[in-house]
């Protein structure tokens, strides 16, 4: 029992944001992503309404399609004269480094539970598959740009499903890095 809060300790403690300029050219197998996306699934639920859906875009084809709308968003929305070749490339950059890219959405049911707590699920089971993606080895983060919403709209998602970001996966060359907090958990906590 020791041992296995130990374990889990030490992957709460060592896990952190690995950006896609650290990815290395691996595929994760399709039962590891499985395995996240399953651990994914036991994260509380308020009413188990079971807020979270994710869509999966993995393999080249897959990845240049979702980096295609970040691309094509750049082109339309800057004018001819502010409009650079390098920065419309670097649009879909992010994505086409990753071994697999999983936008992260929200199913809302308003008569049932408010929203901040639907959100607050879909949290949980993000920080799930993080925690997952550390034990296997895998560099990840949870990115929210501000095009959710044409996101949503380019994805057709059902009218109650919003879009809360992107979560980019691959295996990575980044050094371990020590956690930092501005402040201990003392600093942060009242015994009443």
């Amino acid at each position: 029992m020791e041992q296995t809060v130990d374990v889990i300790n030490h992957i709460i403690r060592t896990r952190r944001s690995i950006f896609p300029p650290s990815y290395i050219q691996k595929e994760i197998p399709q039962e590891i992503l499985e395995n996240i996306l399953e651990n994914a699934n036991y994260a509380p639920t308020h009413k188990r309404t079971e807020p979270w859906r994710f869509i999966v875009f993995r393999g080249e084809e897959k990845l240049k399609h979702l980096a295609g709308f970040f691309m094509e968003r750049y082109r339309n929305n800057t004018p001819a004269e502010s409009f650079s070749q390098a920065r419309y490339e670097a649009a879909g950059e992010k994505i086409l480094k990753s071994a697999c890219v999983i936008v992260i959405n929200a199913a809302l049911h308003p008569n049932d539970v408010p929203e901040w707590e639907e959100t607050a699920a879909v949290a949980c089971a993000v920080q799930n598959m993080w925690l997952t993606a550390t034990a296997y080895g895998i560099g990840s983060y949870w990115s929210s740009p501000a095009v959710l919403k044409e996101l949503a709209e380019y994805l057709d998602l059902p009218e109650d499903q919003k879009c809360l970001g992107l979560y980019y996966l691959g295996y990575h060359n980044a050094p371990d890095v020590p956690a930092r907090r501005n402040s201990t958990i003392e600093d942060k906590t009242t015994w009443a």
